[in-house]
């Protein structure tokens, strides 16, 4: 697997507001393990570009509804 990342994501959330849809449920729609969708919801998996836009497709919503990454003013 990849780098954990500091990119947070409501995948959880989006799966709850789409009739419970489960991890193996979105797994399936966008080709990976439902292994991968619970490494991707705790921050331990960064996706690809690609995979990003599948999962933000299967939710109908924009990309950043997804996924977000902070802002770090320093």
């Amino acid at each position: 697997m990849g780098k954990p990342t500091n990119v947070t994501n409501s995948i959880r959330a989006l799966r709850f507001a789409n009739g419970e849809m489960t991890q193996a449920e979105l797994g399936g729609r966008v080709g990976v393990t439902r292994q991968t969708i619970i490494a991707i919801e705790q921050g331990r998996y960064s996706p690809s570009l690609e995979m990003a836009f599948q999962i933000a497709r299967v939710f109908q919503v924009p990309l950043d509804d997804v996924f977000q990454y902070p802002d770090t003013e320093e």
